[in-house]
Parts: structure tokens; sequence; C-alpha cells
């Protein structure tokens, strides 16, 4: 188990500015630190450009694999351009060396293109997440010779960007973003999925993965009652994972279990985000970002009911941490808390990250 302090140590470099010189992007928080409670350690209050945020992690297990984080300011290389927040939950699967990668590289492709094309767009983002695939399977090949396991890494990648009132929620992979909006009803607050996930468990997943490669009855297979892509991997998109993306890397000395029986001629996994676009509006409340750790737990409604009714002055982010502690959830989740004070009446943004060791994903 990681201790709060060294975890800490790990999450503090989440709270920085796009440009580290530019003391407008980030108003620096008076408290930096935060504060731990058994297996919680949590964060009261941050800043960002449009107004506070705050996050709370549980760890639950050995081995961390997963990566989160948010910046805020310009969303180029220069302070030209367009100005807003990201945000990453990076769900990492076979080493926490793709998610790492993720963490130092998206962001920096994101604000590259953005910088280019003077604007944000799906575009944009898009051809980050390709460049951020294409530079980590560089490193992969550069290190087969030495280090052949980290074909068999990658990681699922969910990002949001908040940007001159739009929400762009972009996902490869299981994670989730649900947006709880403001509702007259009795329950108070609904819960709006933004987000498509790809994991083998759908039917549509696998339609998609039989229209993909129609000459291999055997891309998706059930194994011990979970669908799983060629009964490897439940995902059908992430960053990374060499071995089912570049035939390559399917060999020895790759261990014999991530190995196909036979060589492929296109790539069995993809890198290509679904893109949502959504247009904030004074009902929206706040949006919880979360890896299927958390959603194997609570369902939508159930999230944002516990996010809508926790008590407003205490911190979000640790409402839900209590239920996964109260219920025993064996995950590491850590969550961002954003307040958007400037926007319409659109208050909270949660990023919540479940981390933990799952077979083949």
């Amino acid at each position: 188990m990681v201790s709060g302090n060294n975890y800490l140590n790990m999450v503090k470099p989440c709270w920085k500015p796009l440009m580290e010189d530019d003391e407008d992007c980030v108003r620096k928080p008076t408290d930096q630190t935060g504060r731990t409670d058994g297996l919680l350690w949590y964060k009261d209050l941050g800043f960002h450009i449009n107004g506070e945020f705050s996050m709370a992690s549980i760890q639950a297990n050995n081995l961390l694999e997963d990566q989160t984080q948010v910046e805020s300011g310009a969303l180029g290389s220069s302070n030209l351009g367009p100005h807003g927040t990201l945000v990453g939950v990076y769900d990492g699967h076979g080493g926490p060396e793709a998610s790492r990668f993720v963490n130092d590289r998206l962001f920096a492709y994101l604000k590259k293109f953005a910088f280019e094309d003077q604007e944000m767009s799906a575009n944009v983002i898009k051809k980050a997440f390709f460049a951020t695939e294409d530079e980590f399977l560089a490193l992969v090949r550069e290190q087969w010779h030495i280090c052949p396991q980290i074909a068999s890494v990658g990681t699922c990648c969910l990002v949001g960007v908040i940007c001159d009132g739009l929400v762009y929620v972009a996902n490869a992979g299981d994670s989730r973003a649900v947006l709880g909006r403001g509702d007259r009803g009795v329950r108070g607050v609904s819960a709006i999925q933004l987000s498509t996930e790809h994991n083998a468990s759908y039917a549509s997943v696998r339609d998609e993965l039989y229209s993909l490669h129609p000459d291999d009855p055997k891309i998706v297979v059930l194994k011990h009652s979970v669908w799983r892509v060629k009964g490897i991997i439940q995902v059908s998109r992430s960053i990374g994972d060499a071995y089912l993306k570049k035939s390559e890397f399917n060999r020895e000395p790759l261990l014999a279990k991530f190995r196909l029986p036979e060589p492929f001629s296109k790539p069995v996994l993809n890198p290509e985000p679904s893109i949502y676009i959504h247009k904030l509006n004074p009902k929206d409340q706040f949006l919880i970002f979360a890896s299927d750790g958390l959603w194997e737990h609570l369902s939508n409604a159930e999230a944002v009911d516990i996010v809508h009714n926790y008590p407003r002055n205490e911190q979000k982010g640790v409402g839900l941490m209590n239920y996964e502690i109260k219920n025993g959830a064996s995950m590491v989740s850590l969550f961002f808390t954003v307040f958007l004070q400037h926007m319409y009446s659109f208050r909270h943004l949660y990023f919540a990250q479940s981390m933990k060791r799952k077979g083949g994903n």
C-alpha cells in the first residue's frame, strides 16, 4: 500500500499551470499539501483559471498503474489562442509506463495543435491522441531489445477540455464522464453520460470489431464469462498495447500469454478516441470523470446523487470516497472537484480515477 505522504508526492505535479512562467494561468493555492485519514487522502481547495478545485484519493492496491492530471490557462504554446482547463484520467494496465507517458506528453500535444490551429476542436484532440500514441510506440521500439514487456503496457485515456463555454470529452477505453444536471423533479439532479466506452462487454463494441476484422472469427472471445479482444484484453481502444498494434512486437521474447498464434496485418486495438462536445448551460451543475472501477460500484444516477446530496460546504470527492470505503471497493480513486465559478451556473467538475489491477486490463 502506498502511504498518504508517498501518494501526495505522486500527485503534486497535477497542480501546475500550462505555462510555468505565466502567473495568470493558475492562482496558487495557499495550501498545496493535503490531509490524510487512514486510506483516504484529500485536498480541500486549489485554484484554476475559472475558479477552484479539490481532490481526494483512496489507496487500496500495491501497484500504482494510473495517472490523473488537471492543468489550466492558455491551451496553446503561448498566451495567444484559446484558454481553458484540461483534465485527464489515465487508467493503466500491464504496468505504469504508458499512463505515466501519456500524463507527460498528451497535454503538450494538445497545446501544440491548439496553438497551430488557434482554436480548440475535436480534430486538435484527436491529433494529440495519435501523436502521443506514435511517440509511445517509437519508445517501445527503442526499448524492445532491453525491455520487451513494455510492448504489453497500455492505458485507457479519458480527457476533458473546458473552453469557450464547451466541454470536449474524449475517451479511448472504458472510462466514463457523467454530467449532473439540475432537475426540478424529486431527485433534484439528473445524470447524463457524455462518453462512449470501448469494452468488449458491449455488443456494439463486439459488432464494431467483427466489422473491422471480418476474416477473424476469434477477434473477440468469451473467456471465463468475460468478453475479451483476442481472448486477452477487455478494451478495444487504448494508447500503448503495442503487441496488439504492431505485429513486430507480438513475438518472443514477449511473454507467451500476450503472443497471438498467428501474425496480424492490421492493428487489433485502436487509439482513436470517441469525442463528445457539450455546450454548457445554466442547468449543468457538475461532471464526474472516472475510470471503470467507480462505475462497477455505482450507476450514473447513484454517483450524481452522492455528489448532489453531499453537504455543499464539504468536499464532494470525499462523499464518493466515503461510499467506496463503506462498501469495501478494492481500488484507488482520485478525485478532482473543479468549481467553474465564472461560467453560467456550472459549478463543479469531479475527476475520479479508479486504480486497480485487472487481468488483461
